[in-house]
């Protein structure tokens, strides 16, 4: 038995303002909680909670992982896209060329995300996040396949892609090259133990799987990398 993703933790300097933005786009309700931060609540069309949380450490290059966000047609595509630029977003130029049919745009911290055509056939059984999709190797794939019990769904010429067994947004990985870390990852995951299961006891079944465990006072949050070295954390009750 895996972990289980708790959310997808998303560092902010302005969580408050960034989880609205998100919240307008995914047309999501919110729910501020002390303990957990700003919190955008999961339904059918986004398989995760996703977590804003307060940081000042600057952006220092593009986000290891981004949102591919699903059309089922021309027109909503171009509505997406009219939302965005609406709650504060932008178009972002990354070299994709005129003929390309996704949109590429960053929100108003400037992480960056797209909006995929309709027809697109490997996001076709997800939600309107389609994918989280990630700048990682094969190995990184292999890892969170095992470490949150998720079959992989795509294994080929070292592309991974992971999805929960009850469908979903998937979460991809791109394969060599990947480009270089430049600083604490923006977009992470927060993992809780399977039922039954202490958090150090899972601590060291993740270790044993290839990741590293980083020192911490901290015994209800403990922070780890995966192997290509992307933070995460694994959290238990109070």
């Amino acid at each position: 038995m895996g972990s289980e993703l708790f959310a997808l933790g998303y560092d902010a300097k302005d969580p408050a303002g960034l989880a609205r933005f998100w919240a307008g786009v995914l047309q999501r309700e919110l729910l501020d909680n002390a303990d957990d931060g700003i919190v955008l609540l999961p339904g059918d069309d986004i398989a995760f909670p996703i977590r804003f949380t307060q940081s000042d450490e600057p952006k220092t290059g593009p986000n290891q992982m981004h949102f591919d966000l699903t059309s089922q047609s021309p027109e909503e595509q171009q509505e997406t896209v009219a939302r965005v630029l609406e709650l504060g977003g932008r178009h972002l130029d990354i070299g994709q060329g005129p003929d390309a049919k996704h949109v590429v745009l960053a929100d108003p911290e400037d992480n960056e995300f797209c909006v995929i055509e309709a027809g697109n056939n490997f996001l076709a059984d997800t939600g309107f996040i389609g994918a989280l999709a990630g700048d990682g190797t094969q190995a990184v794939g292999y890892f969170w396949a095992k470490a949150l019990d998720w079959p992989l769904v795509w294994d080929q010429d070292e592309e991974t892609a992971i999805q929960s067994p009850r469908g979903g947004t998937k979460i991809t990985w791109g394969g060599p090259p990947v480009n270089p870390k430049t600083g604490k990852i923006r977009l992470y995951f927060d993992l809780t133990p399977a039922a039954g299961v202490d958090a150090q006891t899972e601590a060291d079944r993740l270790t044993t799987l290839g990741a590293t465990r980083l020192d911490t006072n901290d015994p209800h949050r403990i922070p780890m990398t995966d192997p290509d070295g992307n933070e995460f954390y694994l959290l238990s009750p109070r």
